[in-house]
């Protein structure tokens, strides 16, 4: 689903370079619940920010559903962007002019779907985040935990084949933080693929795997190298790697 190789990002100014990522290398496969942790300023909304085509690599590759949007125009990343990938953030980016219905309504606009199918698709949305009843409702007439779901369904409406999570926590309490988890688990066990980024380790206890990034280099906790493949139950695949 999302391949990176000697991927790196250097934030240049007139008397500073930066390095942000230093030859990452990250896969993350159909089906998975991946959490990235590390600390402030190691590289983990760098990391975000590229795996959902916000932000253009320096160097190395990125493989998206098969597609090297190295080799995309801005159109091209924009179309590939909206199709194929959802975003939850850590401040909800509700519209606070808009009702709910019109805030999940806003990215399907740009897919050019049809009324009747926008609809259809926000409905449900918001019907599998728990909110159906209150879609008329406006983002400042609800907790953070159900604007955070909000959010999740703005994400999903689209059908998006990645979820891309940056501090969807962060905000709420212990409890709201739980079922915003639990709604995630969920998405992910219905085949959506989510990497979420925290800082909370019981939050990222509860992924599948935990991919830390120090200094822009990403490191397996559970495997070590910084080659940060999933594994593998083939018993081919396994012999590949031992050899």
């Amino acid at each position: 689903m999302l391949k990176m190789k000697d991927v790196s990002k250097v934030f240049r100014t007139a008397m500073v370079e930066t390095h942000a990522l230093r030859n990452l290398d990250l896969e993350v496969r159909e089906g998975e619940f991946v959490a990235v942790t590390g600390p402030s300023g190691s590289g983990k909304t760098t990391f975000l920010n590229i795996a959902g085509l916000l932000e253009e690599l320096t160097g190395g590759d990125y493989i998206l559903d098969g597609v090297n949007v190295k080799q995309l125009d801005d159109k091209a990343r924009s179309k590939l962007r909206n199709e194929k990938l959802g975003f939850v953030f850590q401040s909800f980016n509700l519209i606070p002019d808009l009702d709910l219905f019109d805030n999940v309504d806003v990215p399907l606009r740009y897919r050019g779907f049809s009324r009747g199918e926008r609809k259809k698709r926000i409905e449900s949305a918001l019907e599998r985040v728990g909110l159906a009843s209150r879609m008329r409702h406006y983002p400042a007439e609800l907790s953070g935990g159900q604007q955070q779901r909000v959010a999740i369904a703005r994400a999903i409406a689209g059908d998006p084949k990645l979820l891309l999570a940056d501090e969807p926590t962060g905000n709420l309490d212990s409890q709201m933080a739980r079922e915003v988890m639990q709604l995630l688990e969920d998405l992910n066990a219905q085949g959506t693929v989510v990497v979420i980024v925290t800082h909370d380790p019981e939050i990222a206890a509860r992924a599948q795997r935990n991919v830390h990034i120090v200094d822009g280099v990403a490191t397996d906790l559970e495997r070590g190298p910084s080659l940060v493949r999933p594994p593998s139950s083939s018993p081919a695949a396994t012999q590949s790697q031992s050899a």
